[in-house]
């Protein structure tokens, strides 16, 4: 299957449910509830993720690698269980593409699958988990990034090491945001007139 088939094939899925559901808000007689999925109700967006959610389990790693890819650029956290889901994949690329994705969306249910994959047999799949969590800024991943710290391999540490400085900023952030400015001035300038005479005052 060539390249170009791959997306077509992927196009087709996820668009034949927009199809579906754009139809029946055309046609609103038409009864599709036996047949389709998919009720007027849903919006176009919603209608393309569900798409590419079933093209998650297609039978060719190709088209579910690039659904993973679709889904995290749409940034739609309705993605985010099937992506979880696609942790588990057998394709170490479907993997790899879905951990990204759920980085992008940054949704904090990602986390527990996210940590999960932190023990992923491939280190270009650790580090990128590692990367996925910092982009999420919940504090629940510091205690699995670090442990990383003391991964085999140097990339995953790196990952690991720029994904807790990720973390430390975002909160630092947050302090800032709750309480007085975190950097007052150490050596403030003393008053040099601490007791001025009122204006007005004539000296004896």
């Amino acid at each position: 299957m060539t390249p170009l088939t791959v997306f077509v094939r992927t196009l087709m899925k996820a668009s034949a449910i927009f199809i579906g559901a754009t139809t029946v808000f055309l046609h609103p007689s038409l009864d599709w509830s036996a047949s389709r999925a998919v009720t007027a109700r849903q919006s176009p967006t919603e209608s393309a993720i569900d798409g590419l959610l079933g093209a998650l389990k297609d039978s060719d790693a190709r088209v579910r690698r690039q659904a993973a890819a679709a889904l995290g650029q749409m940034g739609n956290a309705r993605a985010v269980p099937g992506l979880i889901e696609a942790l588990n994949d057998s394709t170490p690329e479907v993997r790899e593409r879905a951990v990204s994705a759920l980085g992008e969306i940054g949704d904090a249910r990602a986390v527990a699958g996210l940590a999960a994959a932190l023990k992923d047999t491939l280190p270009a799949i650790r580090a990128k988990a590692a990367s996925a969590l910092g982009e999420l800024d919940d504090d629940r991943a510091l205690p699995v990034l670090t442990a990383l710290l003391k991964d085999e391999d140097a990339g995953v540490r790196r990952a690991a090491v720029q994904a807790i400085a990720g973390l430390s900023d975002g909160e630092r952030r947050h302090s800032w945001m709750r309480g007085p400015h975190p950097m007052p001035n150490p050596n403030p300038k003393p008053n040099p007139n601490p007791n001025p005479r009122p204006r007005g005052f004539m000296k004896d």
